[in-house]
């Protein structure tokens, strides 16, 4: 019998864990879901016969060890800065694991020992990063194999919300994990442009935002997801002259945000002493600083942030509640953490509401001595605020790929992710039966 230990039972791993433990009888497999909270893990295994809930307070080392040492794959689905710790533990005990996010610099370093061991260490097997690769590969290897040269490569993916279900002025709810979503960009974004390189730091990354036409969903705003250029070589484009990947929002929502963003509450570098003590409009004054500007402390950001104090902007922030005499909730907070608790009761995805996953990829490219144009766009909807369109497209290629990797039918080892057929092709293909299926335009 094949041991999973999966590490976190938060939003995203709804659809992982109910795949795993349908597959668990067929092929003998046993699930260890493992979490601080230990009544949400028990919810999600339910009593299953091949299943059980266990605590783990992950950041416990030798507890985590010891839970580590006593399956042979483990899926760790905790926050980003704690998947080295247990991927060093993989690699001292021997043990493959799978992750859904990006691969970190540290974590690729283990790539060689990984290797030596026979360790399989796959990241970036989710939705984005993750989907996108799969289905990415699989058309950019058909164009080659037709003989195209591809010449610019445009990747967009949001989670948002189902239109039926769309009911603020945002046009946002959260489908997966909030902090990421306040987070969101921090840092420079890189990418290709007409062979020229293009950077844009994150004080102006939402305001530098393209339009796209998704076919019957009309326009929406894309702003740039980190780094586009560590693909050149993972997709094989090296000679490629524009390559862009991005993140879907909603018309308006990139300008409010930016407000947010030069207003400073997006920042998680201090905190803010006696928080709790404060008003939202307190905050707000306080972020004001040294301010020449006379009237409430509304007009006021709104002639910091360059907006009319009746425009659209101001209106989201005051549907946030940024203005109002309500006192904070959270202690010594930074800013960065005091607006996502505010989006955590504003942006709720209600039990019967439903998300939406929108995914496209534009491949331009040269065949025959003619300039061809091919969009790939998926669109899926959840069920309801539980059964999310997210964590069934973050969840279920993790799933299929442990599958695989527990059937002995996974053969590259070392820190990868999942560019390689053997991997995208039966993925992909078992995703289909799950009703993930990208419309195909070609001009």
């Amino acid at each position: 019998m094949k041991n999973l230990l999966i590490i976190g039972a938060g939003r995203s791993a709804t659809a992982l864990i109910k795949y795993v433990l349908e597959q668990a009888r067929q092929h003998d497999f046993f699930i260890t879901l493992a979490d601080a909270d230990l009544e949400m893990a028990r919810r999600k295994i339910n009593d299953h016969p091949k299943g059980r809930a266990i605590w783990l307070d992950a950041s416990k080392t030798n507890d985590r060890r010891d839970i580590i040492s006593r399956h042979d794959v483990v899926v760790s689905l905790l926050p980003p800065q704690m998947h080295l710790e247990v991927a060093q533990d993989c690699i001292s005990l021997g043990k493959h694991m799978v992750t859904a996010s990006y691969v970190s610099k540290q974590v690729f370093r283990l790539g060689d020992e990984a290797r030596q061991r026979a360790l399989v260490f796959m990241n970036e097997l989710g939705l984005d990063p993750g989907i996108d690769h799969m289905s990415a590969m699989q058309r950019i290897h058909k164009i080659k194999a037709e003989g195209g040269k591809i010449t610019a490569f445009y990747s967009y993916t949001g989670g948002l919300v189902a239109p039926e279900s769309d009911d603020n002025p945002w046009h946002y709810k959260f489908s997966w994990n909030p902090r990421n979503v306040v987070l969101a960009g921090q840092g420079t974004a890189q990418f290709l442009e007409n062979g020229k390189l293009k950077y844009i730091p994150y004080r102006r990354l939402f305001r530098q935002y393209r339009l796209v036409d998704i076919p019957d969903m009309g326009q929406w705003e894309v702003y740039a997801n980190r780094d586009s250029l560590l693909y050149k070589d993972a997709y094989g484009l090296q000679d490629i002259k524009t390559l862009f990947r991005g993140t879907i929002r909603h018309r308006g929502f990139c300008d409010a945000w930016n407000a947010l963003v030069r207003i400073g509450l997006t920042d998680a570098t201090f905190p803010i002493v006696d928080s709790d003590q404060l008003t939202y409009h307190d905050l707000m004054e306080a972020f004001l600083g040294i301010s020449q500007h006379t009237g409430s402390v509304k007009e006021r950001i709104a002639k910091l942030i360059e907006v009319e104090p009746d425009s659209e902007v101001i209106q989201k922030l005051e549907w946030l509640g940024l203005f109002s005499k309500r006192r904070i909730k959270v202690k010594n907070a930074t800013p960065s953490l005091i607006l996502e608790n505010l989006l955590l009761e504003k942006w709720a995805l209600q039990p019967d509401e439903k998300d939406m996953v929108i995914m496209q990829h534009v491949f331009e490219y040269e065949q025959q001595r003619k300039k061809r144009k091919r969009t790939s766009t998926l669109i899926m909807k959840g069920e309801n605020g539980i059964e999310t369109a997210m964590s069934r497209l973050v969840g279920l290629p993790l799933g299929i790929f442990v599958k695989l990797l527990m059937l002995g039918k996974i053969s590259t080892t070392g820190v990868s992710i999942p560019t390689m057929p053997e991997v995208y092709e039966p993925v992909m293909q078992e995703l289909e039966e799950y009703g993930v299926k990208f419309i195909e335009q070609e001009e």
